[in-house]
């Protein structure tokens, strides 16, 4: 389902919000905190890189017809295959995949896939690893050929829940999420002495590299005792929390829009303007 914050007041007008999220992902959320008034700043943590070698992802695109299942668990996956796929013929993947059983882990990956012809015929309602796996309970059988092509180094909740039901399981690296590693000097110029309403985090890998690149002083300056901390879900709240980061704003649904929608309602609360 497609949200649209509601931005007829400009909410956010006054307001200083960080994106943390790779720069090549963020222009959709910057747009929509903008439009509700924000004054957005930009200080990616990650960036997408390719993995180490695409030869595990071109091998199994090149055998696709073998697999039972396709699991893309984020855009950044769909994005990988489709461009390797475009270097061997992308005409003939897309149509090994209509005729395979495909999941995707949530709206935005599923609109990617559709976007390219390929119509997912799972999609979780809660929008993260451990929704994808109850959607897949009772469906996926013992044996069937599971091809998940997504980020290196990914959590493996996935796999291991797949692997119990008997599933076969292949695992290659579509893409890497890597640190940004700029200093904290160009956080503080950034920032610039002036406060900050909120910081976001998108997903756990943001948390860790954002705040990794971070000394005790940029963390003091950044997180001042009114700036906010924003989460798309659970699992990045909690990997907020084991750096000492209380989540005070996280939608409902694990998606951008959601995400911008929760921050607005926020500040709506908190002026008591309905």
């Amino acid at each position: 389902m497609s949200v649209q914050p509601n931005v007829r007041a400009r909410p956010l007008a006054g307001r200083r919000i960080v994106i943390t999220r790779a720069r090549e992902q963020a222009s959709r959320f910057r747009r929509l905190l903008e439009a509700a008034g924000a004054e957005v700043i930009e200080m990616p943590a990650i960036r997408i890189a390719p993995p180490e070698s695409w030869d595990p992802l071109d091998a199994a695109i090149a055998r696709l017809e073998t697999f039972d299942w396709v699991i893309f668990t984020s855009v950044n996956g769909v994005e990988s295959v489709r461009r390797r796929a475009a270097l061997t013929g992308e005409h003939a993947v897309v149509e090994m995949l209509r005729r395979r059983r495909v999941a995707a882990i949530g709206p935005a990956t599923a609109s990617a896939l559709e976007e390219w012809g390929v119509a997912p015929e799972v999609v979780p309602d809660e929008y993260r690893a451990e929704g994808l796996v109850e959607r897949l309970r009772g469906v996926i059988r013992a044996d069937d050929r599971v091809l998940l092509p997504r980020a290196a180094q990914t959590r493996d909740v996935l796999v291991k829940e797949l692997e119990r039901v008997g599933a076969s399981v292949t695992e290659v690296p579509a893409y890497r999420t890597l640190p940004v590693n700029e200093p904290g000097a160009v956080v503080r110029r950034v920032v610039g002495g002036r406060p900050v309403d909120v910081v976001t985090f998108t997903s756990s890998s943001t948390v860790r590299h954002f705040l990794g690149m971070l000394s005790d002083e940029d963390q003091a300056a950044l997180f001042g005792d009114e700036t906010v901390v924003a989460c798309i879900g659970p699992i990045t709240a909690d990997t907020a929390r084991e750096f000492g980061l209380e989540t005070r704003i996280m939608p409902s649904e694990y998606t951008i829009p959601t995400l911008a929608n929760a921050i607005i309602d926020h500040f709506v609360a908190k002026k008591g303007v309905r």
